[in-house]
């Protein structure tokens, strides 16, 4: 019985190179009846985008499942992150500047009469 298996082992062994090159496995028979090599070839095509087809599925769900556990791990950093400081509250006017700019027409009608206002002493 070991002799046969290794008999077998050691015919089958020369023709697995030749057969996985064409469509026909070269057997010493001739082929089925119905037996067509452009079917087979076709066949084997078909056979072949079907596999890549499954291969760009699987690579498209590994991208997806990538993506989102990145997002993960940004939200996760983002939450660890310490607060920022509290900005102090927007008031509801803007300050005056230190220094109020002279007026244009220092000459004009009532300007005295304002610059002496301004420089009052305050109540």
């Amino acid at each position: 019985m070991r002799r046969f298996v290794l008999a077998l082992l050691l015919i089958a062994a020369p023709m697995t190179g030749a057969a996985s090159a064409q469509t026909w496995p070269g057997w010493p028979a001739p082929p089925p009846r119905g037996y067509d090599p452009q079917q087979a070839a076709a066949e084997q095509h078909r056979q072949a985008i079907e596999q890549l087809r499954l291969e760009a599925d699987r690579r498209e769900i590994e991208a997806r499942q990538n993506r989102l556990e990145s997002a993960l791990t940004v939200q996760r950093l983002q939450a660890a992150r310490a607060p920022l400081p509290a900005s102090p509250p927007a008031t509801a006017y803007a300050p005056a500047p230190a220094v109020l700019p002279a007026p244009a027409d220092q000459t004009a009608r009532g300007v005295d009469e304002i610059d002496a206002w301004l420089a009052r002493r305050p109540h």
